[in-house]
């Protein structure tokens, strides 16, 4: 047999189709009888007559990836949380409409297909989807030989979801009063990992390094994998109704300027810090870095990975709802209307014409840990 030159060129086909053999097992849980055509497909296939039962359903579409976190996954060639990482950044920014998942797909980008670290990466993914009931309907694996190093790899996924019209939520729904509840982060998620991993490699801390304040590594600990919120916020919505009238979901820019996203212009938050204790692993890192906690506050989630804007009598079933999926709810601030105190607000983030935000007090040091 002539040798193969796309294999003599750095790219193995087999080792694609053996990840794909791995991980097979694993995507068809995701999926129900709405999927069609099975795995492999040039494209997935989705049953859109689940849409009929809809007066007038409007979808809605998320893409994103995990960052820099894959960084360290490499490092200690662990790879079986990044997966999860990646539906929390994709699917739950597509509940913040109220929209339920439909399906989603994935991308990964590698310079060599190692089948099993793709099988690993691939069955994270679809764990995450399981869990906010989302089908995995597809997705490509690339192998990039001379761009990205033989352990080197990058992972991205798009998802679609649907809400009726009449039932989106955002800030055209939030009123003075309203109360602001925040949902317990895990830990880091996947956001601000630029800043971590600048703040370890100057401290001269190896990711296999074990770290006496978390009983485990340093890698170990970075890799806590992202709370998924889309199935107890779903229950929030079903349950409180019309009292729910936006969330945000604390990603990128942090704390303030994603809450100030969802509030209505002309509206304001003032968000009490004392109200929850950021976990260890962010005292820790700012310790480490020489840094304020406040100095963070544009960058890490400090312990709240979602916010819901609710109305102020519903508090204590908001906090009940979403305790029977283990998530701590505390609220952390009103929302107000009109002239506000002097000060630094943030507002206009992302681009959007929202309201303002500010973080007052500071951190309590009470039994309340950020991330639960």
């Amino acid at each position: 047999m002539a040798p193969d030159p796309y294999a003599a060129a750095g790219v193995d086909t087999a080792a694609g189709d053996l990840a794909v053999e791995l991980m097979k097992s694993a995507v068809r849980r995701t999926q129900g009888p709405e999927v069609l055509g099975g795995v492999g497909g040039f494209a997935g296939l989705f049953d859109a007559s689940a849409l009929l039962g809809y007066r007038r359903p409007l979808l809605a579409s998320s893409t994103d990836g995990v960052g820099t976190k894959v960084a360290i996954a490499q490092a200690i060639d662990k790879h079986d949380t990044i997966g999860q990482d990646l539906v929390g950044m994709v699917v739950d920014d597509i509940v913040v409409v109220g929209a339920k998942p439909l399906f989603m797909t994935d991308y990964i980008a590698c310079g060599k297909v190692v089948p099993e670290r793709i099988a690993a990466i691939v069955r994270g993914i679809a764990e995450g989807c399981e869990a906010t009931g989302t089908a995995l309907v597809g997705g490509e694996t690339a192998e990039h030989p001379g761009l990205l190093g033989v352990a080197d790899y990058d992972v991205a996924g798009a998802a679609t979801g649907v809400v009726e019209a009449d039932r989106v939520l955002g800030a055209d729904r939030v009123r003075p009063g309203d109360a602001v509840i925040a949902l317990a982060s895990s830990g880091l998620h996947a956001n601000g990992y630029s800043l971590v991993r600048h703040i370890v490699a100057r401290a001269g801390v190896q990711y296999g390094d074990h770290a006496a304040d978390f009983g485990r590594t340093w890698g170990e600990t970075l890799l806590e994998p992202t709370r998924l919120y889309t199935t107890p916020i779903l229950a929030l919505i079903d349950e409180l109704g019309g009292d729910v009238h936006s969330l945000s979901h604390v990603t990128g820019g942090g704390i303030g300027a994603n809450l100030a996203r969802v509030l209505a212009p002309g509206s304001w938050v003032e968000v009490d810090r004392s109200t929850w204790s950021p976990a260890p692993v962010f005292r820790v890192l700012a310790d480490l870095g020489d840094l304020e906690l406040t100095a963070t506050e544009g960058t890490w989630n400090l312990g709240i990975g979602f916010f819901a804007v609710i109305s102020a009598e519903r508090v204590d079933a908001a906090a009940s709802v979403l305790a029977r999926y283990g998530i701590d709810a505390w609220q952390v601030g009103v929302v107000g209307e009109g002239a506000r105190s002097d000060g630094e607000w943030i507002e206009g983030a992302k681009g959007v014409d929202g309201g303002a935000v500010r973080l007052v007090g500071a951190y309590g040091d009470g039994t309340r840990d950020g991330a639960k």
